[in-house]
């Protein structure tokens, strides 16, 4: 063992011991002292027979820490050419939101709201300017002096000694007589609805815990049916409870997923006689068409009760798909629907576990299931969508079914009593949330509902950014929509005073209404604002820590998202401008309201299912040359769908106001705001990363 004496200035005359099991091999270090910040004793107090060692180590060390910064900088550089190299790619190929033909809104309207982001843009570059000089001719920005001097300076001509110092004047005399009252006004009416909005999620998540400690949860009066007892209604003596079940999937052009469903619903364990499955496809696809009616009509060889609808013309989009096959004359036989998307995947016991529900309850017009997804974990986009979805269904659906019985239908994944949607009017297609249309008006009809936290039904999650997008639109637009229509029909209704409460001011307003207005105008147009009229201010407790608290909030029921908690909070304020932009295009019944683009699928969850069905199918249909060829299609239609290119877009939204974010951390910078300057600064970096559209899947 070598010695090698360390010490602080304040300790002289301590020694530190260091122990070195190979004094050739520098890298094997092992200190008997705190690893504190120290440093070599002056020459003339070390020992002289160490003094070339120390002299030695401190080389290697030196190079060692080197070493490690040049792999980290040649990192960082290779970080950033792929980042220019994904830019390039994304400007030459030229695909932005706004070239996408498939929305139904004049490209006029839809550039309205990207040209006032574009003006403040500019603007805040011009200010930005002003601030720039004014900070380095040595000008305090906040300081009381200083305002003395500019509104002396534009009473008084002779004390202006530039056009910059006029100009400047000028600008501030504005801000602090015209902008920054209203700004702040406008501030503190969005602090308000933000601590409201807050109140709100803080009390559900109180109802969650509740629910937890006292184990709360809907029980049916007769336990699962048993598929034994036999095949007939329950009298008491010998029979299971077995109603006749419809169940519906409707779809559209889903190709990736239609076999999982039909195989799926096909599996449910309900005697076959007492239930009747209905494919109601909406596809304009001809090759599409020709699978799923092959499926089907294999399903149908199999034994299965099923039938395959098709519409030739797509009026109502999803409501008018259910309509249409609701209005069929054999629909009378049946006494409850059950409702599956085209990517959802029931258990076998799904209608044992929800049908019985409804036994001896005849107020009960709702059984609504659980989502669970089987692509959660497959990029950062879907472990995102995964913590506010678990929110909406752990809190949001359990409390409002336990202490309300009433919640939103989520439009598929739950079981209706047909009486309730007869007498609440059916389906309607004035909407593009139509699951949440019959909802309410089941609601004011006083139909219950029950919500069931342990009954999953798996489903899959938009991988893509686009995708996303589009839902995230239909989803927030659509019950801007119904709450125009509802308002008088909620208000007229023959309900308590509490539920109007509840579906005016709770249901709509708070949670669909005021969550995208407050979120967008106070993180994305507000705080930046406050930067260039440093006279309106935001508290640091409203830009950090309340937010946090929130998201830790929303995090819970996953806790194994705990380590996304920073990017959640971020990408979520980063969504608040499509939200925002559906809410306004709901409410004033603008082009994109009623928009309905099917949210695409990419069939994760079946990649496995092709070889199994080809499989089955050899064995149960030996010999069938037809079922061979079909099958031979399937596969070059699938071959063809994956060999097309597709492309990542550029969102010219998120990007400006990712350089507007970025502009206002640059201001915040030289005023040295702090936490302003963070969350500006990340906030920024997120909208950028969403502009280039670099989360989710990545596609050529």
């Amino acid at each position: 063992m070598a010695p090698f004496w360390w010490g602080k200035e304040a300790h002289r005359g301590t020694p530190v011991v260091v122990k070195m099991e190979n004094p050739n091999n520098w890298s094997m270090v092992e200190l008997e002292s705190p690893s504190d910040e120290d440093f070599l004793y002056p020459n003339d107090a070390v020992p002289k027979g160490v003094r070339n060692k120390n002299a030695k180590q401190m080389t290697w060390v030196l190079l060692l820490k080197a070493h490690r910064a040049a792999g980290c900088l040649t990192s960082i550089g290779a970080a950033f050419f792929s980042l220019a190299s994904i830019v390039r790619r994304r400007v030459v190929s030229g695909r932005t939101d706004s070239a996408d033909t498939s929305s139904a809104e004049p490209p006029e309207v839809k550039s309205r709201f990207y040209s006032v982001i574009k003006g403040f843009l500019f603007l805040s570059l011009v200010l930005l300017c002003f601030e720039m000089v004014a900070y380095y001719k040595g000008w305090d920005f906040g300081g009381p002096d200083l305002q003395l001097k500019h509104l002396y300076g534009l009473t008084d001509p002779l004390m202006v000694k530039s056009l910059f110092d006029l100009l400047y004047s000028t600008w501030f005399w504005i801000r602090v007589e015209y902008l920054a009252p209203p700004l702040q006004f406008l501030a503190n009416v969005c602090i308000i609805l933000f601590l409201v909005q807050s109140l709100d999620r803080l009390i559900l998540c109180l109802g969650c815990f509740w629910i937890k400690i006292r184990r709360i949860k809907p029980v049916p009066k007769q336990g699962p049916a048993d598929l034994e007892s036999g095949d007939g209604e329950s009298d008491g003596h010998g029979y299971g409870y077995f109603p006749m079940v419809l169940v519906q999937i409707p779809m559209c052009n889903e190709k990736e997923v239609y076999q999982q469903s039909i195989a799926a619903v096909c599996s449910l364990d309900w005697p076959r006689g007492r239930m009747l499955i209905q494919i109601l496809d909406d596809s304009d696809d001809t090759a599409t068409q020709s699978m799923i009616r092959d499926e089907v009509h294999k399903w149908l060889e199999n034994g299965a009760n099923i039938i395959y609808r098709h519409r030739v013309h797509r009026e109502g989009y999803k409501a008018g798909n259910l309509k249409s096959a609701m209005n069929c004359t054999y629909v009378k036989d049946y006494e409850f629907v059950a409702i599956f998307d085209a990517d959802f995947q029931p258990a076998p016991d799904f209608l044992l576990r929800t049908v019985p529900h409804f036994k001896d309850n005849e107020e009960l017009g709702l059984v609504q299931a659980r989502w669970s997804f089987v692509n959660k974990d497959e990029n950062l986009l879907t472990r995102l969508q995964l913590i506010n979805l678990a929110f909406h269904f752990e809190v949001e659906q359990q409390v409002n079914g336990i202490f309300l019985n009433f919640f939103g239908f989520n439009g598929t994944a739950g079981v209706w009593r047909i009486k309730a949607l007869e007498e609440s009017g059916g389906w309607m297609e004035r909407t593009t949330v139509e699951d949440m249309d019959i909802a309410v008006r089941a609601h004011l009809h006083g139909w219950k509902f029950i919500f069931l936290n342990d009954v999953e039904c798996q489903c899959e999650l938009p991988e893509s950014f686009e995708a996303y997008r589009k839902q995230q639109h239909r989803w927030h637009s659509g019950p801007m929509q119904l709450f125009r229509l509802c308002l008088p029909a909620i208000i007229k209704a023959k309900i308590s005073i509490w539920k109007k409460i509840n579906l005016i001011f709770l249901f709509f307003l708070l949670r669909k209404l005021i969550l995208p207005f407050y979120s967008f105008t106070l993180f994305c147009v507000i705080l930046p604002m406050t930067m260039f009229v440093p006279e309106a201010t935001l508290p640091s407790w409203i830009v950090c820590y309340v937010p946090a608290m929130m998201s830790f909030l929303n995090i819970l029921p996953a806790p194994r998202s705990f380590p996304f908690i920073v990017p959640y909070l971020l990408f979520e304020n980063t969504m608040s401008v499509t939200k925002f932009n559906a809410m306004i295009s709901g409410l004033f019944q603008l082009g994109s309201a009623y928009e309905w683009i099917v949210t695409k699928k990419s069939g994760r969850s079946s990649e496995g299912d092709l070889v199994a069905l080809v499989e089955k199918e050899s064995k149960t249909q030996r010999g069938n040359r037809n079922s061979e060829s079909n099958l031979e299609e399937m596969r070059a239609e699938i071959k063809k769908q994956e060999s097309r290119r597709k492309h990542n877009r550029i969102y010219t939204k998120e990007l400006a106001l990712a350089f507007l974010l970025l502009t206002a951390s640059a201001r915040s910078l030289l005023s040295a705001q702090g936490i302003h300057f963070y969350f500006l600064l990340f906030q920024g970096i997120t909208f950028l990363v969403v502009g280039l559209d670099l989360i989710g899947e990545q596609v050529e």
